[in-house]
């Protein structure tokens, strides 16, 4: 199995819609629904518009296995309006959005490679701060899965009127990772 990871763009969309409702339906398959909801995020007008969004703001990046899009993720510099009220980092960073993966390839280490390909082009760019925001709620396994990846928790926040639970994470990445790299 070969994981490449390679820049995505406009193009990319239908394949990135799909990943997001392979999540969703994961998600109800283990019955948290909180996160996403229980309806596939590609028949939401206003989820497929910010991710687009997202995709032309910033730099969408797909983890391909053995030649099959699995993964992605796009890197923006910033979190977007939703988190405005809380505090800057008062330093440039690197902001992911929309990680998912088709669930076909859960366990394969796609997303992993993609937080760190995220991290290497973070450092590339000058730039030493990389966040990321998650749900929050459950048993707060999206936070550890981070956590585990070598991001820190940093803010949490409600969003919307169904209050939301979520966590701002950020990972150093303007020094070597222990162990070297």
């Amino acid at each position: 199995m070969a994981i490449t990871i390679r820049e995505g763009g406009p193009d990319d969309l239908p394949a990135i819609l799909g990943m997001l409702d392979s999540s969703v339906e994961w998600l109800v398959s283990q019955g948290r629904t909180g996160q996403w909801g229980t309806e596939p995020l590609s028949g939401h007008a206003r989820t497929v518009e910010a991710v687009a969004r997202a995709l032309a703001e910033g730099t969408p990046y797909i983890a391909e296995v053995d030649g099959v899009p699995a993964a992605t993720l796009t890197l923006t510099d910033g979190p977007g309006a939703y988190l405005s009220h809380l505090p800057p980092p008062g330093e440039p960073e690197r902001y992911i959005h929309w990680l998912a993966s088709d669930r076909r390839f859960k366990g394969r280490g796609v997303g992993s490679a993609l937080l760190a390909h995220a991290a290497g082009a973070t450092r590339r760019a000058g730039v030493g701060l990389l966040r990321v925001d998650c749900y929050a709620g459950g048993d707060r396994g999206l936070v550890a899965y981070y956590e585990a990846n070598g991001f820190t928790p940093t803010h949490t926040y409600t969003h919307g009127p169904d209050d939301w639970p979520g966590q701002v994470l950020a990972r150093r990445v303007d020094q070597d990772p222990p162990g070297g790299r």
